[in-house]
């Protein structure tokens, strides 16, 4: 059975994170209270205080710093999201007709993708009318992804560029590697993130929407640097609804191992 653990990052103290397969394991982030046997981004060396512009690679930022020492290089770890969790397999539709819990289709570690590949990502999205690049600035405006490639290295610039001038992403900074992998991503992408984070926020970018711009910049670097490992696998995932996420329910039952449950899955996005 493969070593793996996935960090679950949480800004809510949820009753059903502490209901899934062991190998899930929930970080807190931000200034919510959570269970003492949680993890918290709070405790060790943590840039807690950007979670609201890092979103989800605040977590990763603390994984880096304070569990990855502690790791077998070989180890696989990955990141998932309180609503967002790892399926099984690589569906191309949901699967209405199905019998099963949710629980029983989220990834296991004796899965056979864990054999023959380097980094597991989610399930593309190809946009249908945009590039990458096209979507981000119709979405964020001002040129922020243009003006913050600069902040690259000159050839990483533009192997960059020629990934957002393609319509495929990997969404939502979803992925599962080996911890030698991890540290080299962390190593390449938190010092650019942190140069995008003063750009940012010296022109006042940081308003509605775009107060999580370091997390959509993440995103379609993440998609890029994993898309150079040609070992690379996909896994659909699944977004839980409200009623999966109660802890009024949760109090009570599992909701994700309720039978039929899996019909309204995988999660799909359309752009």
């Amino acid at each position: 059975m493969t070593n793996l653990v996935i960090d679950c990052a949480s800004t809510y103290n949820l009753r059903v994170l502490d209901k899934l397969p062991s190998y899930i394991k929930p970080i807190g982030l931000g200034d919510a209270k959570f269970p003492s046997h949680w993890m918290t981004e709070k405790k060790g060396e943590n840039i807690s205080n950007l979670n609201k512009y890092y979103g989800e690679h605040s977590a990763i930022y603390w994984v880096w710093k304070n569990k990855l020492k502690n790791m077998n290089p070989k180890d696989w770890v990955g990141f998932c999201q309180y609503r967002k969790l790892w399926l099984n397999d690589l569906y191309e539709k949901k699967q209405k007709f199905s019998f099963k819990s949710l629980y029983s289709n989220l990834l296991s570690p004796d899965n056979k993708i864990f054999l023959n590949c380097d980094v597991i990502l989610a399930q593309p999205i190809v946009f249908k009318n945009q590039t990458l690049f096209q979507q981000f600035d119709t979405v964020h405006k001002n040129n922020i992804l243009e003006n913050c490639i600069n902040f690259l290295e000159i050839n990483e610039k533009e192997n960059f560029k020629n990934h957002l001038n393609g319509k495929t992403i990997y969404p939502l900074n979803l992925f599962i590697t080996k911890a030698h992998i991890l540290k080299k991503y962390c190593e390449d992408i938190f010092p650019w993130l942190e140069k995008c984070y003063h750009y940012c926020k010296s022109k006042n970018f940081f308003k509605g929407y775009n107060v999580r711009l370091l997390s959509f910049l993440s995103e379609r670097y993440l998609s890029y640097w994993f898309s150079k490992f040609n070992n690379r696998k996909y896994l659909s995932y699944a977004k839980l609804g409200n009623i999966m996420l109660s802890n009024n329910i949760n109090k009570f039952i599992n909701p994700t191992k309720i039978p039929l449950t899996f019909r309204m899955y995988p999660t799909f996005h359309d752009y």
